[in-house]
Parts: structure tokens; C-alpha cells; sequence
């Protein structure tokens, strides 16, 4: 057994829970049962898709009159549960968490919270009024060192934050793969880049920002290089029957076919064959006939792939983040926070605080009690510590112990739609008050 938190040791009974959405999302959060069975219990599971839902209830032993392909069903019947994992489509998250919180389920809530901000302060309005907890899927929030850099801050170890430098490498391939052929290309299908991917970034700097309201926002950004006018010469509208694919470093053969042949089916790979395991044979046939096998030059791709954003936090804070998919790092973020003491340095592995003073470096370590065996590696570990803090506030009906709460990640959120704002009106986007009508 990996290590439990102070506040699961004080549990008596597992807590019970349906995961709504059986994809990547929903398996990687329901594996915290299979390492802490006496603390977290799969009792249900809901997705339409057969293959998915049959595999999630065979891993939970999950009985078969628990099992359901519309999650209507589950709230008509009488509650059998603690709490829901809301793991469905970015566009399909609104209606059942208001219903679940209004039947009296917890949630854990998949990021973003919705797709506008309309839909965003209903579910935190449905979660407030039937007081039930609500914790969103901001896992870098629990990532052991970059909350690290949170603690430094409140300690005050490099003064007054005077600016934040933040950057999001996506990944030359995770980009083409989730944001040019994937489930995220398209705006109309799913949202915009900013909200689908960069909202965990947006929320880390207004996290970092403290109790300071965000006065004005601008942001820019646009679809670079992934567009028809950037095909190749003799370029094919598949990969499989391109002749010019081996010069191609977004080829869906070097994406998934080359990972399989070498004993790689995890993420991506295990994308792209929602109704089989991948092998050479599944993963050649999805290259052939589904989305993945496309040229990225030939898709309906229109979400940003590189975007700026520039904030001014009450105080004079200022701060900027850069989004860019073109990149050889995946996803390990670059942070660095200027403060009057001292500058914080993060290179997406250790950080690292000079003072002023004593003009010294000093490399801060955090402690990481992720079970190595465990599958929840993802995020540096922080889906699993996600889980740890929901599950252990849910059995302890203690809320402080999730870090990305209601009130907070929605403000988070309304400056994410904000600065979208900003890009698609091209101007300087004044913050004002805040009007959640959390207290109406």
C-alpha cells in the first residue's frame, strides 16, 4: 500500500464514488481506488461508449445494474454514492454537475469547469446553494513543487510579488495530436485553447497573485503553421498515403504507429482506439479512417497555437503568460517570479529562490510521496495528490483541504474568458468588479 494522508488514516469506510465519463481522465482518477481500496470505492460508472464503460466496470467490479450509458438515469435514482468525478466533454460538464450537486453528490469536476462563464457560476451557484463540495480538476495546484512555489511566496521569502513570468511548452506533437487532429482542434466542438488547455495556467498565476484582483487584461494569439497554405508540396490528406510523410515531424505514422511497434499504448496511442486496445493492426485501421490519421495541413483545426497573455493585478502585479505548441518539452512549465527581496526560478523540475541580501542561490525540494508503482504519474504526480485531497475532504467533510475550490477557481476561470475576450476584440479588456451572484 502506498503512503495515505494524516486525514485518510482517521477514515472508518471507503468513500463512494460514480465516475461520470470512463475516458482517459475518468480511468486515471478512479485508479486511486485500486492503490487505496479502503479508502475510495468505485460504485458506478456512466459513458456511452460500451468499450470504455465495460472496461472501467471490470476493473471496480462494478455491478452490472450500476452501470449506465446516460448519467440522467444515475440522478432519477435514489443517491447510492458519496461523490461523482465528472470526467465528460469539456461542452458536456454543466448540466450534470448542477444536477448531481442538487441530488447531494460532492464533485470532482473536470477543467475547465464550462465552456462560458455563464455555465461556470451555475455550477458554482447549484454546488453553494445544495452545500455540497465542489473541487476542479486544476491538478498543477497539487503538483508537490509547484505548490512549493506557493509556499515560498506566503512565507514571504522573496518579498512583494512584483511580476510573474509563466510559460506553457505544450509540445510539438501533444499539440497536433490533441489540438490540431484531437478532441480540442476545434472551437465549436469543444472551446478555446486558452479555456481547454492553459486555464490550470491562468489559475496558478492568479493563485501566485494572492488576494490581488486582476485590474486589466490583453491577450494575442492565433493559428500559426498548422493551416492549409503551410502543406507541403505533394502532400497527401492522410499520412498513411503521403509521400512526403517521412520529412514530416507531425506524421501520424512516428505519432502512434511507431510507438506501438515499439510496445508504447499508453497516451496518445491509447486515444486513438476508443472501441479496442491498441496494436498494430487497431492503430493502423484508426490511421486510415479516424481523425488521427489526417494531415495536419488538411484539418479543421482553428484554436490558437501560440497566445500571450498580459494581466495587472491590483498593487501593480503585473504579470505575462506564453502559450506555444511548438515546442520540444511537453507541458513542463517555466515560471519565474520577481519579487523586492528575491527572484523564484522554475524550470518545470526544481526551484530555485536568489536573495537579494545574501546573493545566494538556494534550491528548495519537495516532498513527493506519490506510490512509484501507482498508474496516476500524470502531472508530476498531482492527479494523484488531486485525489488524495478530494477523497480525504469528502470523507472528512473537511473543504479546506482542496486547494482549487468553487469561489476561487471561478474567479480564475472569469479572467480566463477576459483575456479570450481581449484577443478577439483586440483591445486592452478592464477587469471591474467581479459579479458571481454566489450570494444572491
Amino acid at each position: 500500500m502506498g503512503q495515505s494522508s494524516s486525514q485518510g488514516a482517521r477514515m472508518t469506510s471507503p468513500v463512494r464514488v460514480i465516475v461520470v465519463g470512463a475516458g482517459c481522465r475518468g480511468q486515471i482518477y478512479s485508479e486511486f481506488a485500486s492503490i487505496h481500496p479502503g479508502r475510495m470505492k468505485v460504485v458506478g460508472v456512466v459513458d456511452p461508449r460500451e468499450f470504455a464503460r465495460t472496461k472501467l466496470q471490470q476493473q471496480h467490479k462494478i455491478a452490472d445494474e450500476d452501470t449506465f450509458d446516460d448519467w440522467h438515469v444515475v440522478v432519477e435514482r435514489e443517491k447510492f454514492a458519496d461523490a461523482v468525478l465528472i470526467c465528460t466533454p469539456d461542452r458536456l460538464h454543466k448540466d450534470p454537475a448542477v444536477a448531481f450537486a442538487k441530488k447531494g453528490y460532492h464533485i470532482l469536476l473536470e477543467k475547465p469547469m464550462a465552456t462560458t462563464a455563464e455555465d461556470c457560476t451555475a455550477i458554482v451557484q447549484a454546488c453553494t446553494q445544495s452545500g455540497v463540495m465542489l473541487s476542479v480538476g486544476h491538478v498543477l495546484r497539487y503538483d508537490p513543487t509547484i505548490h512549493k512555489i506557493k509556499e515560498l511566496i506566503d512565507a514571504g521569502v522573496i518579498g512583494d510579488v512584483i511580476h510573474i513570468q509563466h510559460l506553457e511548452p505544450v509540445g510539438f506533437y501533444h499539440f497536433a495530436h490533441s489540438f490540431v487532429r484531437g478532441s480540442w482542434r476545434n472551437e465549436a466542438e469543444s472551446s478555446f485553447v486558452l479555456l481547454a488547455k492553459s486555464c490550470h495556467d491562468i489559475d496558478l498565476i492568479h493563485d501566485w497573485a494572492g488576494s490581488r484582483r486582476c485590474v486589466k487584461v490583453s491577450s494575442f494569439g492565433s493559428v500559426s503553421h498548422f493551416r492549409q497554405d503551410s502543406m507541403p508540396t505533394g502532400a497527401a490528406d492522410r499520412c498513411m498515403d503521403c509521400s512526403v510523410e517521412r520529412d514530416c515531424p507531425y506524421s501520424a505514422r512516428k505519432i502512434y504507429l511507431d510507438r506501438v511497434k515499439q510496445g508504447h499504448t499508453g497516451w496518445p496511442v491509447s486515444v486513438i482506439c476508443p472501441s479496442s486496445l491498441p496494436d498494430i493492426e487497431s492503430v493502423t485501421e484508426a490511421l486510415r479512417t479516424g481523425p488521427y490519421g489526417r494531415c495536419v495541413y488538411k484539418c479543421d483545426n482553428d484554436v490558437c497555437s501560440n497566445q500571450v497573455v498580459n494581466m495587472e493585478f491590483e498593487g501593480g502585479l503585473t504579470a505575462a503568460f506564453s502559450m506555444v505548441a511548438f515546442t520540444e518539452e511537453v507541458c513542463k512549465r517555466k515560471t519565474t517570479i520577481y519579487g523586492s527581496k528575491g527572484e523564484l526560478s522554475y524550470d518545470g523540475h526544481e526551484v530555485r529562490v536568489f536573495d537579494f541580501l545574501t546573493q545566494r542561490s538556494t534550491k528548495h525540494k519537495a516532498c513527493n510521496n506519490t506510490p512509484r508503482y501507482f498508474g496516476m504519474g500524470g502531472h508530476g504526480g498531482a492527479d494523484y495528490h488531486l485525489m488524495d485531497a478530494f477523497i480525504s475532504a469528502v470523507a472528512n467533510n473537511d473543504p479546506s483541504l482542496i486547494r482549487s475550490g468553487p469561489e476561487e477557481t471561478l474567479l480564475s476561470h472569469l479572467l480566463v474568458f477576459e483575456a479570450e475576450r481581449s484577443r478577439l476584440e483586440g483591445r486592452v479588456v478592464y477587469c471591474g468588479e467581479v459579479k458571481t451572484e454566489l450570494d444572491d
